[in-house]
């Protein structure tokens, strides 16, 4: 028997057997399944092949093999699957008047919301777009639908970033070389202003594309690492910046001189002139002499008998006294200063005669003080002779010399003497 049932979508056929001849009726199998599928004997059904684990090598060079239903796809090993759902079973609907899609409301015909109900066949991360008698199933963004599956974009390919782009399921990211930060855009990359952000610098910072470069105040020098800015010990690198000493100080050096003198300028030192000042303590019967670094008082009359003070510095002993017979007529006291370490030979000193009787003649020697032989005269005519230092003295140190004048004169046939009597300070330092 055989008993049709039809509706408005489907129509299935059943057969009925009778008792009788149930043992007459062959039963036929059909085991033949499409391409890409083979015969379950378990299940009896037609179940999907796996290429990928079937077939060596299914895909070639940078690809990899990805199964789906009935075939295979290669793909960029980056790219990212997300597979359907095993379709679940349904029971067999009730029956429906309306087109598939709709469902009966009242007299009519409804839309049935797929997405709303849960009836649809889209993949978890796909988004469920509800259309008349139907529904779509919509990859999330980054992915791209090919065939049922949704595959994920590289859109590091299409090159959106400036710098460097990191790849993930779905999206990318940009990322930026050290000293630049990605723009507000989120692809390209700006310099970033380290000096503003601050950066390690320990006195100037100077912003340069992509990076930035520390700077040192004057005096000061950049330390290894590239950030610590040191100070220069400016006394250290030449012993010339000063005439006495040199005092380092941070990020700059300054130049002292010695007691009794000043600085002047920014490296030389000057004798202070005390006499002139008035910084001395010499008494009214004494003479201020200044020397290099300080001064001398000495007394106003420095005569000894038997010689007298004639005038300011001059002591005479006349002939007319018999003590003064063998002894120089006049004795005239002079002073002077000289640097230590003085260049020589050197002039230093000029002797003159200030009463010159025409037709006499003038010999110079040192009478006295010279005991070293540091000094020497050189007469330069017959009225004056100059003073010559021999050799270089160090200080402090005095010296004495008794510079004798001899006088004669033809028509006289006696000689006469005369002293200068000079007081050399040698100053301790070469200036």
């Amino acid at each position: 028997w055989l008993l049709t049932k039809c509706n408005l979508c489907s129509c299935k056929i059943f057969l009925l057997r009778s008792a009788i001849s149930q043992s007459h009726v062959k039963t036929y199998t059909n085991t033949e399944c499409t391409d890409g599928y083979h015969w379950d004997p378990l299940t009896e059904h037609c179940k999907d092949i796996n290429e990928c684990e079937t077939i060596p090598d299914a895909c070639k060079g940078e690809m990899k093999c990805f199964n789906h239903y009935g075939g295979y796809l290669c793909l960029p090993r980056s790219a990212s699957v997300i597979p359907a759902p095993e379709p679940a079973i349904t029971p067999t609907p009730a029956f429906n008047p309306c087109p598939l899609g709709y469902e009966p409301h009242g007299d009519s015909c409804v839309d049935i919301d797929e997405c709303e109900r849960d009836e649809h066949d889209c993949q978890p991360s796909q988004q469920c777009i509800n259309t008349l008698g139907a529904f779509n199933c919509q990859c999330p963004r980054g992915y791209s639908k090919v065939g049922t599956e949704c595959i994920d974009i590289d859109e590091c390919r299409f090159r959106y970033c400036q710098h460097r782009c990191v790849n993930v399921p779905g999206s990318f990211s940009c990322q930026c070389e050290p000293g630049f930060q990605v723009g507000g855009n989120n692809r390209s990359c700006v310099d970033v202003n380290e000096c503003e952000m601050g950066a390690p610098c320990s006195q100037r910072c100077f912003n340069t594309y992509g990076t930035f470069m520390c700077r040192c105040d004057q005096g000061y020098e950049l330390g290894p690492d590239g950030f610590t800015c040191n100070d220069i010990d400016e006394c250290r690198s030449s012993s010339y910046h000063c005439q006495f000493r040199c005092v380092n100080e941070p990020g700059k050096f300054s130049c002292v001189c010695p007691e009794g003198y000043q600085l002047v300028g920014t490296r030389m030192c000057q004798d202070i002139n005390e006499c002139e000042t008035g910084e001395h303590q010499c008494s009214d019967t004494q003479t201020c002499v200044n020397i290099h670094g300080r001064y001398q008082c000495v007394d106003a009359n420095r005569c000894q008998e038997p010689y007298t003070h004639n005038s300011d510095n001059l002591c005479v002993c006349p002939h007319s006294k018999p003590a003064c017979r063998d002894l120089p007529y006049s004795v005239v006291h002079r002073y002077m200063t000289i640097t230590s370490e003085r260049s020589a030979p050197s002039d230093i000193f000029l002797i003159q005669t200030t009463n010159f009787l025409t037709g006499s003649f003038n010999t110079f020697r040192i009478r006295s003080g010279d005991d070293n032989r540091d000094f020497y005269i050189r007469q330069t005519n017959n009225y004056s002779a100059m003073l010559v230092l021999a050799r270089a003295v160090s200080g402090p140190r005095e010296y004495t010399l008794d510079l004798e004048m001899l006088s004669g004169h033809p028509l006289v046939g006696q000689r006469s003497s005369s002293v200068l009597r000079l007081s050399i300070f040698v100053g301790p330092y070469t200036f």
